[in-house]
């Protein structure tokens, strides 16, 4: 029997694609740590997101490709990730250049439940494994601290000899808000230079260290906050929270025509309180109607991450200051999340694609 060399590997690992990107998983530099020991193959498989929904379909290609050799006597895949950073919009300066990327939640209105999507996205994304903070920039109408059950102001950190202020931890995510910095019944009543200088604060004062992702909570509705970002921060992209009444297609056609004229791309639209499944039936009740949020999707073509339903325990768990993810995992509304978040990052990585091109494999050893 012929030895296997790590070239047929190589080439057989081109017929791979990943399903979200649409190259081969060679071109896009994901095939790492290459070695063939007598037949025994062995290499890792860097996906761009630990949160990759395709996982177990890129290792079962990788499988199908390599079966049609002769030599291979066994064979290991590993997998790890690396998050590919993308950022755009019409910021000049990049305030935060330690974060891969940064997400805006937003709604064309209020009473969406945005606040509530934001924070249980961060969550999620932390529990399959992205390095996530959240902030949040809702100047007005900071709900942040609540849904996460944090208080009190943060602390300052020497970093190089400069003073930054350090994100408080709430359930494995740092967390920050306006609202560590105002008394409990204060309203902010500040216009555009007020607002600005305290976004770039919040932005450019604190140290959050290395991130995957940094998942923002935009005030709802569209004004100076949103303009201020497009003006100071590049991002990566902007995910809209709708409900499910048809209403909601002119709030999102409103919330789009102001991410696209300042450039902002939108990577996800969810529908929040898309059904209510009762306890005694156990059958799906569509309150607000339903599929509003998806037909704006599918009309201008934004992909579409999911439903959301309606549950007490997920009102409960922001009133206590415990997301759902961490009360109770398991919950239908728990994996709704997840699922989100996974595409959420697919979308992520889709938009890095666009602006990156991919490294050559790494070759350790060849026997």
């Amino acid at each position: 029997m012929a030895n296997i060399s790590s070239e047929q590997i190589i080439e057989a690992l081109r017929n791979v694609q990943d399903p979200e990107l649409h190259r081969d998983i060679v071109s896009l530099g994901m095939v790492k740590e290459l070695s063939v020991d007598n037949g025994k193959v062995r290499f890792t498989v860097e996906l761009t997101t630990p949160a990759c929904p395709l996982r177990e379909t890129i290792e079962t290609d990788c499988k199908k490709a390599l079966s049609a050799l002769s030599g291979i006597t066994g064979l290991e895949i590993n997998f790890g990730a690396q998050v590919r950073g993308s950022k755009a919009g019409a910021g000049q300066t990049d305030l935060l250049p330690t974060v891969k990327n940064v997400v805006l939640v937003a709604a064309g209105k209020g009473g969406v439940g945005k606040s509530t999507v934001a924070a249980n996205l961060a969550v999620a994304l932390q529990m399959l494994g992205a390095k996530t903070g959240l902030l949040d920039a809702d100047i007005y109408g900071p709900s942040v601290p609540i849904i996460m059950g944090v208080k009190g102001e943060p602390t300052k950190i020497d970093v190089g000899g400069v003073q930054k202020i350090a994100p408080t931890m709430a359930h494995g995510v740092p967390v920050m808000s306006i609202g560590f910095f105002l008394d409990a019944d204060q309203a902010v009543i500040w216009r555009g230079p007020m607002l600005g200088k305290a976004l770039h604060q919040l932005m450019g004062d604190v140290h959050w260290g290395e991130l995957d992702y940094l998942v923002v909570d935009m005030p709802p509705g569209t004004g100076d906050v949103q303009i201020t970002f497009s003006q100071q921060l590049k991002v990566s992209g902007a995910v809209l929270v709708a409900t499910p009444q048809l209403v909601a297609l002119a709030d999102v056609v409103r919330a789009k025509s102001m991410f696209d004229k300042v450039m902002i791309p939108i990577v996800g639209l969810i529908e929040n309180m898309s059904y209510f499944i009762c306890d005694g039936c156990n059958k799906e009740h569509d309150i607000f109607s339903r599929g509003g949020a998806k037909a704006a999707a599918e009309r201008f073509k934004i992909p579409f991450l999911g439903e959301i339903p309606i549950t007490p325990a997920l009102r409960l768990g922001g009133d206590e200051g415990v997301p759902i993810l961490i009360q109770d995992p398991n919950s239908p509304v728990s994996k709704s999340f997840l699922e989100i978040a996974r595409k959420l990052a697919g979308q992520l990585s889709i938009a890095a694609e666009r602006g990156n091109k991919g490294q050559g494999p790494t070759i350790i050893t060849t026997h």
